[in-house]
């Protein structure tokens, strides 16, 4: 087992080591297999109710379980522990008889936050099996484990879901007093604070958009922008957009004014444009996140001639004809 797994949850990694671990279990499948493992265990010792530090939360969660051996009631129970049949209904049961068995109330859901810094990209698989993919500069807040009747998360940047179907607990996206509700699909969020539009594009499924004056349900290859309270409903063009998830930025016959923008949050630069006529330009293009900007926008410069300047103290870059 990779020992990064059981840092990551006793919280001894610092955020770049999470955000190569979460890396490496792409191309991993049994330490995936290991983490959702671990992942469960984690939510099943914050259902123990109390307050108290890993350690004393893990003696209680041990505790309980020989409380429970000496139960006639619950032998079916560990008869479904002992084959292993599937995690989530381990975690079902223990919420089940915790309630139960002690009648206590469960304890706050405790939420964490995943910030993917300029430059990077992540992928994060939460307790219900909903895979998330942040892009570079996003931050997912999202809690331990989903208690209630909704499963909500918060998204600053942008995010590519692929939401665990659970008919009974609709999952919501929150950003920028804006609401995405679905119960099983694929879709992309781009809501950036610097950016002056929100736009959710589906993929697969159904999502319902609502936002403080309308309200939208897509449907796939559908995408809706909203702008300064309206709402525009259209189909999605360009599917390779969302190859960044993979690491790879793709533009197609897209202004240089509207690519710079997408560089400046994907990578936290400033660009100043000396001369207004380069906005005019257009491009089409694939370029690896890897490769970083000053790259992307040299080969960009050879195909119209442009200059680029950096500022690496100031972090700026300036291009001019």
């Amino acid at each position: 087992m990779d020992e990064r797994i059981e840092k990551y949850f006793l919280g001894k990694l610092n955020r770049f080591e999470r955000m190569d671990l979460l890396k490496d279990l792409e191309s991993d499948s049994e330490a995936k297999k290991e983490f959702i493992r671990f992942q469960n265990i984690v939510g099943l010792i914050h259902l123990s109710g109390y307050d108290k530090d890993e350690k004393e939360g893990a003696d209680d969660y041990n505790q309980f379980v020989q409380g429970l051996k000496r139960k006639k009631q619950v032998r079916i129970f560990f008869h479904v522990i002992r084959y292993a049949a599937v995690i989530s209904l381990l975690i079902v049961s223990t919420a089940i008889l915790t309630m139960s068995l002690f009648k206590e109330k469960l304890p706050k859901v405790t939420m964490s936050s995943l910030y993917v810094p300029p430059g990077q990209r992540a992928r994060l698989m939460l307790q219900d099996g909903t895979e998330v993919w942040l892009n570079a500069n996003s931050t997912l807040l999202y809690p331990s484990y989903f208690s209630g009747n909704k499963r909500r998360v918060v998204v600053t940047g942008e995010a590519f879901f692929n939401v665990a179907k659970n008919a009974k607990k609709p999952f919501i996206v929150s950003t920028r007093k804006i609401e995405m509700k679905v119960l099983g699909t694929k879709f992309n969020v781009y809501s950036y604070p610097e950016s002056d539009y929100v736009r959710t594009s589906l993929i697969e499924g159904a999502v319902e958009v609502k936002s403080e004056r309308a309200k939208v349900t897509l449907k796939p290859n559908e995408q809706v922008t909203i702008r300064g309270g309206q709402m525009q409903v259209e189909n999605i063009t360009f599917s390779d957009y969302f190859l960044w998830k993979d690491g790879i930025y793709c533009f197609e016959n897209e202004r240089l004014i509207s690519i710079i923008k997408k560089l400046e949050l994907y990578y936290d630069v400033t660009i100043i444009v000396h001369d207004p006529q380069i906005f005019n330009v257009t491009y089409t293009g694939k370029f690896r996140q890897r490769d970083g900007i000053d790259e992307i926008l040299q080969v960009l410069s050879r195909i119209r001639h442009f200059h680029v300047k950096k500022d690496v103290e100031r972090n700026i870059i300036t291009l001019s004809k």
